[in-house]
């Protein structure tokens, strides 16, 4: 008996002692990376940039020169009453100056006498701007400014998108390890148990042990696959969920069942984000920026409705040709041959530009109130993330000592098991011991693992 005992001791050993069969891992930084290049959410997030381009654009487009022509005849009873026509460009400038550079033509029996022009028609050579309102900013100046300011609040929503997207498939990840470190620590308890029953039985054969040693080495043979069962179902649903993230051509793709991801034990070590300084990671975050491009836009806004608050006053200049001849006769260029003209106008009690300014101040305090919050928020998170994945670190560290400390109790419980002096009962009990120590370390390294891709989260560095 103690011979046959020995063997299933030294088989037991040697199956704990094998290798895991190398299997092709698929690591964090290859998962992570096909999720930036093929998942829905980071192409919508690269969109971001086009839309932006696109709104400068437009608000370039404010700026553009615009060729414009009117023409307009009546004829009645056989009569040409008027013709009268007018067409140009028209040069919009920064500083509120518009150019013009137009060419008018009238006729007709019953033409109005302030329309009636040189044969030739006249060229017009001219220019408006504004001298109160509109002189430091006008629409067209806040839309551009606007626009590219949204230039650079894209580039923090994209981050912002980035940042949430790959913390959620860090998460799905590393659940996914964790059910594989389960099923590995199961199926290797199950190899141990059917081992020791073979050997038990043997021993039970040959008269040397109990029936009922064997009922009990069969059933923890049982409870065993029973556990193994479940964990290899928790495995099938993560990496189901993993599949959300695994996309190609525009579809989510099955996950490849000979993948395995990598061992949660590996590549553990102090993330530098976990010692920065909690305001310097606070400032970087995108949603903080995005707040602060906001809070720009809405100053640009502000200053729009403070212009508003002057008097309109615009004036305009115009040479007239003879013809296309501009020139005139006594050489006094600016005194002969013009028309001109100033528009002014301002509201009497400015009730509506008031009221404007005063939501454009409104909405400024709410963004930066939000601001503040947000700050603190971040700050908290940060904060929090640090604390668990220093405790985590600690707690990894007792948990392994106590399975390095329960995997030599068991040792030691199959040497007396050998010698006759420990019991089948004893044994398992010691097994057990170990199995759940592995399953809570396992656990403690997943959640370290996520609280690293929180700490980046909360921090918005996952890009």
């Amino acid at each position: 008996m103690m011979k046959q005992l020995q063997i299933v001791l030294a088989t037991v050993l040697a199956i704990a002692s094998l290798p895991v069969f190398s299997q092709k891992i698929w690591s964090p930084d290859a998962f992570l990376q096909q999720v930036r290049s093929n998942h829905p959410v980071a192409k919508q997030a690269i969109l971001l940039t086009p839309a932006a381009e696109a709104a400068l654009l437009a608000a370039r487009g404010g700026f553009d020169p615009k060729v414009y022509g009117d023409w307009e005849r009546k004829s009645f009873d056989g009569k040409n009453y008027f013709n009268i026509a007018e067409g140009g460009v028209k040069l919009p400038t920064w500083y509120g100056i518009e150019g013009k550079l137009g060419y008018n033509y009238s006729s007709g029996v019953f033409l109005n006498p302030e329309n009636k022009l040189p044969k030739d028609g006249q060229a017009v050579l001219g220019a408006s701007m504004t001298l109160l309102q509109g002189l430091v900013i006008d629409e067209r100046r806040a839309g551009l400014f606007q626009a590219r300011i949204l230039q650079r609040a894209n580039v923090a929503e994209q981050r912002l998108l980035m940042n949430e997207l790959l913390y959620e498939a860090a998460k799905a990840y590393w659940d996914w390890s964790l059910a594989d470190a389960w099923v590995r620590t199961y199926e290797e308890a199950v190899r141990n148990a059917e081992v020791r029953l073979d050997g038990i039985r043997g021993s039970w054969e040959q008269g040397d042990r109990p029936a009922i040693d064997t009922l009990e080495a069969l059933i923890q043979v049982q409870d065993r696959r029973l556990e193994l069962n479940a964990a290899q179902l928790h495995f099938r649903n993560a990496r189901l969920a993993l599949q959300n993230f695994n996309w190609e051509n525009g579809r989510a793709v099955v996950v490849d069942t000979t993948l395995r991801p990598q061992p949660l034990a590996d590549g553990l070590l102090i993330d530098p984000i976990s010692l920065a300084p909690t305001d310097t990671l606070a400032a970087q975050h995108p949603a903080v920026q995005g707040y602060r491009f906001k809070l720009e836009s809405l100053d640009v806004e502000r200053r729009l409705k403070r212009e508003a608050l002057k008097p309109r006053l615009d004036v305009s200049y115009n040479l007239l040709g003879d013809g296309f001849d501009l020139s005139p006769d006594n050489g006094d260029f600016f005194l002969q041959n013009y028309k001109w003209g100033v528009q002014a106008g301002f509201p009497l009690f400015f009730r509506k530009e008031r009221g404007g300014l005063q939501l454009a101040e409104l909405k400024i305090m709410d963004a930066e109130l939000g601001l503040t919050q947000k700050q603190q928020e971040i700050r908290n998170k940060i904060i929090t993330y640090q604390n668990e994945l220093a405790n985590l670190r600690q707690q990894i560290n007792l948990a392994s000592a106590m399975r390095d400390n329960y995997a030599r109790l068991l040792a030691g419980e199959n040497e007396k098991f050998v010698l006759g002096e420990s019991s089948v009962f004893l044994v398992n009990s010691r097994e057990n011991k170990l199995i759940e120590a592995e399953l809570k370390l396992a656990k403690l390294q997943a959640e370290a693992r996520k609280a690293e891709a929180g700490l980046r989260w909360a921090a918005g560095s996952w890009q």
